[in-house]
């Protein structure tokens, strides 16, 4: 047997690496269930898909998140001392100070400064020969996260803090220079965001993000130390970034899908709109899996989870699964009409529940900001699609467009959608 195929059998850590999003579900179908045991660096590790594997998954009875995620997501993605890391009562508190920033009042603030940074930039855009979707999006939004979270960020600034932010979203699952990248910008991150907070903490608080992360008390009633209140700063902006993501995707299927671009464009009813932005979020890939560890010896399903055993939960997986959505491989904005998704199905960003669980906090600002992008997209502006690359690597995670979505002849919409709506 060559060697790269006897690896196959020891080890998965390569076929993930070439199929981050397709391997783990179609494992489990070969095997004919929901849970399997597998080797990543070969390291014994159970994989997991479907509801009932992602309601067991946020148990957090029997699941932890120390030690959890793989040592290049935390100098990459995570950081250090975050509060993806944490469980109990110190990770209850850290997700408190969290969803304290996502309130009615700080999301509209949120919608309002970046429907005003897509109107800008939209004019900015008229009479160039072409527009990077994704570039730009990504530096509407660092700028949007900056504004709304307080932090100071000039014009000529921003391009390098959008740089920063990208490159961590971009290594966790890179190989070679792409992953080097992350590594640096990790470390640039890291400092420039401590040096806010240390900044925040020497002036009177304005009641912005900053300020709330920056004054925020530990379960020991102490502040965070400045470089683990800079992850969490960068835990606010870097997310609301990789929305960019979900604006390319909503783009591409406006593209594919030219009913609901028409639609879209002559309706003022938020709930197609909401349909819409949440089949995006179902049908196009995100962030392929999360990783938790066994907190004590138990079995599930005939599978032994000894206490420690690393545990991936497939969310692209889930989000596909056949018993759960009807011809999940269609875009289908009507299925979610009139439905509110299942917390346990529906999960490109995590299951469960968002106040006490590990399921993201932003995950509200996620849907605000992309309908902003849609109605942008939709009734804002009128454009072109040329031809170009749009297909998606099936080895990339996260997932992007190899063309990015690029879009030329920007110009008003038609006179029929002018009209200037409110985005909900």
């Amino acid at each position: 047997m060559p060697l790269t195929g006897l690896m196959d059998r020891l080890d998965d850590t390569l076929p993930l690496a070439a199929r981050p999003y397709g391997l783990l579900p179609a494992r489990a179908r070969e095997l004919g269930g929901d849970v399997f045991e597998t080797r990543l660096l070969l390291q014994k590790t159970t994989c997991m898909t479907g509801a009932d594997a992602a309601r067991l998954f946020y148990d957090q009875d029997l699941f932890v998140r120390a030690g959890a995620a793989p040592r290049r997501l935390r100098l990459t993605l995570f950081g250090e001392g975050g509060v993806q890391a944490l469980d109990g009562e110190r990770h209850r508190a850290r997700k408190r100070l969290f969803m304290s920033l996502m309130t009615p009042d700080a999301r509209d603030e949120l919608r309002d400064i970046s429907a005003r940074l897509w109107r800008e930039a939209i004019e900015r855009w008229r009479g160039r020969r072409q527009v990077v979707l994704y570039d730009e999006v990504s530096e509407l939004l660092c700028e949007a996260a900056c504004a709304w979270t307080g932090v100071p960020v000039t014009v000529r600034q921003l391009p390098a803090v959008t740089g920063l932010l990208t490159a961590l979203i971009e290594a966790p699952a890179a190989v070679g220079p792409r992953y080097l990248r992350g590594r640096a910008a990790r470390r640039l991150a890291d400092r420039w965001a401590a040096a806010h907070i240390t900044r925040a903490r020497g002036r009177p608080g304005q009641g912005r993000a900053l300020d709330e992360i920056a004054a925020y008390r530990d379960t020991d009633g102490r502040l965070l130390p400045p470089d683990v209140a800079g992850v969490e700063l960068l835990n606010v902006l870097r997310p609301t970034v990789a929305v960019a993501r979900f604006a390319v995707f909503s783009a591409m299927a406006l593209h594919g899908n030219p009913q609901w671009r028409h639609r879209l464009a002559a309706e003022d009813d938020p709930e197609p709109l909401e349909a819409f932005v949440q089949e995006v979020r179902r049908f196009y890939p995100f962030f392929p899996m999360v990783a938790a560890r066994a907190a004590r010896d138990f079995a599930w399903r005939g599978h032994r989870f000894p206490k420690g055993r690393r545990v991936l939960l497939d969310l692209h997986g889930t989000n596909h699964d056949p018993r759960l959505w009807e011809r999940p491989e269609q875009f289908r904005p009507e299925r979610f009409a009139g439905r509110d998704p299942d917390p346990y199905a529906m999960i490109p960003q995590g299951g469960g529940d968002h106040y006490e669980g590990h399921r993201c906090p932003g995950e509200w600002i996620t849907e605000d900001l992309m309908k902003t992008s849609v109605t942008a997209l939709t009734r804002w502006m009128s454009y072109s699609v040329p031809a170009q690359d749009l297909r998606i690597s099936p080895r990339r995670a996260p997932a992007i467009p190899n063309s990015r979505f690029v879009i030329t002849q920007v110009a008003e919409p038609a006179p029929s959608v002018q009209k200037v709506h409110r985005v909900r």
